[in-house]
């Protein structure tokens, strides 16, 4: 195991290129030094054996730096899923009781049941994305494909019999 005073050299000596390196990709200054903060972190924190090199520093910066912005994507794609949801309907458009029975025969017939059982938590139940990810033990991304592949099918299916 390295001991605090190892950490705090490798700390000092790498940590101007590393915030630079996770600022480059990140595009922002706090996020950066907090990223770079995180991994000396779980340094100080862990039971490593070995010494860390200025790759794994790297690496280690990186890869959290790409984690940082895929879970930012997801986070845009699905406000934007959900952006799409709302203009799809003024309040005063909204289905009466002959079509929602459609939509939900269309739910029933058309869909997978993993692909209703997410319809069913997000719309029925109220749930958020990341809620049924974690019951459902899937990610978010697949979540948000599960619903955007179900409304594809619902409109399809009101657009050809409306």
């Amino acid at each position: 195991m390295m001991n605090r005073n190892h950490i705090e050299r490798l700390f000092k000596e790498h940590y101007a290129w590393l915030h630079g390196l996770a600022g480059v990709l990140l595009h922002d200054n706090d996020l950066a030094r907090d990223v770079v903060n995180d991994v000396f972190e779980k340094l100080l924190c862990s039971d490593q054996m070995f010494e860390p090199t200025a790759g794994y520093l790297a690496a280690a910066v990186k890869n959290r730096c790409l984690n940082i912005i895929r879970d930012a994507d997801v986070r845009r794609r699905l406000s934007e899923l959900y952006f799409l949801e709302l203009e799809d309907y003024d309040r005063e458009d909204w289905p009466d009781e002959a079509e929602i029975a459609r939509i939900y025969s269309i739910i029933g017939s058309e869909l997978t049941p993993q692909c209703r059982r997410v319809m069913e938590l997000r719309y029925v139940d109220g749930h958020k994305f990341t809620e049924i990810a974690r019951m459902l033990g899937i990610s978010e991304t697949a979540v948000y494909k599960h619903v955007r592949h179900a409304l594809t099918i619902i409109r399809k299916n009101l657009d050809n019999h409306g």
